[in-house]
């Protein structure tokens, strides 16, 4: 155990492994994290992807890979979106596969990307493999392995159990056609005579190869919740790389590295075909943005013979017009407006996808920060046409960001009716202040509430609702999925706006007084050309905020102009 082919793997384009786990805590983020360093100091170019919505464990999976990750949700996207997005994601990692592999291996190491070694797609599911949003395993991480062809790696949690092991993989395997389990990998085994009776159970009644066994470790490595992200926003505290390191020597020693590989680049050819350029692009004609490389043929996208219904396939979250009937898409000819967006300690729940379909609707993408080196960009507030602020802690950082100059910045540049489109952290950058462990930290003002630190989360999963107020992002009456995650919650002041989302699924800011008496849950509020909410939207799911928030920003810069 413990070495890597000198082979390429597969005869696939896109060799790839989609780790799972029986439920929710059983070793699947530990197993790839360590499997996605041990593969990149192979020299192997590995791209992580990350199933459902998930800040935290893709921040580890990009550190552990050396790249960036990206998040797959059968929630936002169908069947063939998903495909396309893994595929064009993949794609992508042959611009820097040399360069990932040299730093990943070494200067006195062999150029293996050179050698053809290639990439691998390696997706961590979440919860348990068959958990989904119903009876029916609708967005399951079973789903996905679906939609993408990928082959599993199950991390099973083998505490104080021999032979059931063997029949409970047995009903994983058996469950629910077109899922290919291609091994399993032990955790938390207790000694050598226990994974001896593992083994010796598994392979007396099943045709799947036991390709791992990790022992049980006298401390967990990775926290819950903040799971080790630091003051670097989305990078890591300076031990995390020897964690990672240390991860990626515990599956050497204890998972078959080499045949876990040969599965990846055994997976069947990707659904929707493996004849798309390496770019993305085609060869005669301008680069396709992304939404409109994701945007399936109406066919395409119902779901296969044996698969759950996904809610993701409902037409209407996929149809997004533009403000006045226009389509959304297409990018004019005019000056690029700027659009910052603050990534910094506090704020850097970030898709990568959201900020490349702002570029992609011709906006410039402009770096900001709050609470890091605050002040040193003033020049550049006042160049901004947008602002798009994202989430992540704040509340970790209240004095800091209570006394950073930005946030009179914030609240000047909303009364002066610049675009600004905030999400859950955002939100509480915006309100009136924070009240944490009895002590209020006055914030921007530029909305009216104040904001509450609990210490258990008030949101938690999934949102549906619709936009019941005009703003500059989305349409009145568009049906949005989105998901929030918060530890706080707000308190509208007197005379405050509506809701601006009517929420038939999820928490938001909690329930609103309608005109005639009754309460529903509701997020949101509007002031001027300023969005706060709770809930966090991926971009190629809402087609038209992109351009309309573009659309928004260059209209402010026309005005200015005007002045």
């Amino acid at each position: 155990m413990g070495t890597t082919p000198d082979r390429t793997p597969g005869p696939t384009r896109y060799p790839r492994l989609c780790v799972s786990a029986a439920s929710g805590g059983g070793g699947k983020t530990l197993l790839a994290l360590g499997l996605a360093r041990a593969a990149r100091k192979a020299g192997l170019a590995v791209k992580p992807f990350k199933k459902g919505p998930d800040y935290i464990d893709a921040a580890w999976l990009g550190r552990a890979a050396g790249m960036a990750a990206t998040n797959l949700d059968p929630f936002f996207l169908p069947p063939a979106a998903l495909a396309a997005l893994f595929a064009r994601a993949l794609n992508a990692v042959d611009a820097v596969d040399a360069a990932v592999t040299r730093d990943a291996a070494g200067a006195a190491a062999p150029d293996r990307a050179a050698q053809g070694r290639g990439r691998l797609g390696l997706v961590e599911g979440n919860r348990g493999l068959y958990d989904g949003l119903d009876a029916q395993g609708s967005c399951s991480t079973a789903g996905l392995a679906r939609a993408l062809a990928c082959p599993v790696l199950l991390s099973l949690d083998a505490t104080k159990m021999t032979r059931t092991a063997a029949a409970l993989l047995a009903g994983l395997m058996d469950f629910e056609p077109g899922v290919r389990i291609c091994g399993v990998v032990f955790n938390r085994v207790g000694s050598p005579r226990h994974e001896t009776a593992l083994r010796r159970a598994v392979e007396a009644r099943l045709p799947l190869p036991v390709l791992g066994a990790l022992p049980r470790l006298a401390r967990n490595p990775l926290p819950e919740r903040h799971m080790g992200i630091a003051s670097s926003g989305a990078g890591l505290r300076a031990e995390a790389d020897a964690l990672l390191d240390a991860l990626a020597q515990l599956v050497r020693d204890h998972v078959d590295v080499e045949r876990v590989l040969e599965a990846a680049g055994n997976a069947p050819p990707l659904p929707g075909g493996e004849t798309a350029p390496r770019d993305g692009s085609g060869d005669d004609g301008p680069r396709r943005t992304l939404a409109e490389e994701l945007r399936p043929p109406p066919s395409s996208s119902a779901p296969g013979p044996h698969a759950p219904p996904s809610v993701a396939d409902r037409p209407e979250q996929r149809v997004c017009p533009a403000p006045g009937g226009a389509p959304a898409g297409g990018v004019p000819a005019a000056p690029r407006p700027r659009i910052g967006y603050v990534r910094d300690a506090a704020f850097w729940f970030y898709y990568p996808e959201n900020l490349a379909a702002l570029e992609d609707a011709g906006a410039e993408p402009v770096p900001l920060a709050l609470v890091d080196a605050p002040g040193a960009e003033d020049d550049v507030w006042e160049t901004l046409d947008g602002l798009y602020l994202g989430g992540g802690f704040p509340e970790d950082f209240l004095p800091r960001l209570s006394g950073s100059p930005g946030l009179a910045r914030l609240a000047a540049l909303s009364r002066a009716g610049l675009p600004i489109y905030a999400e859950c952290g955002g939100l509480l950058a915006l309100s009136r202040g924070m009240e944490r462990d009895g002590v209020f930290w006055p914030l921007a003002g530029a909305l009216p509430l104040r904001a509450v630190w609990t210490a258990r989360p008030q949101g938690l999963g999934y949102v549906e609702g619709e936009v019941m107020l005009p703003n500059p992002f989305l349409p009145v009456g568009l049906r949005v999925r989105a998901h929030e995650f918060h530890y706080s919650r707000c308190i509208r002041e007197a005379g405050a706006p509506p809701a601006a989302l009517a929420l038939t699924r999820g928490t938001g800011m909690g329930r609103f007084s309608e005109g005639d008496g009754r309460a529903r849950a509701g997020d949101g509020i509007v002031c001027g050309r300023t969005w706060g909410a709770y809930c966090h939207i991926f971009a190629p799911a809402v087609p038209c905020w992109a351009p309309n928030f573009v659309a928004a920003a260059r209209a402010r810069r026309a005005a200015r102009a005007l002045r």
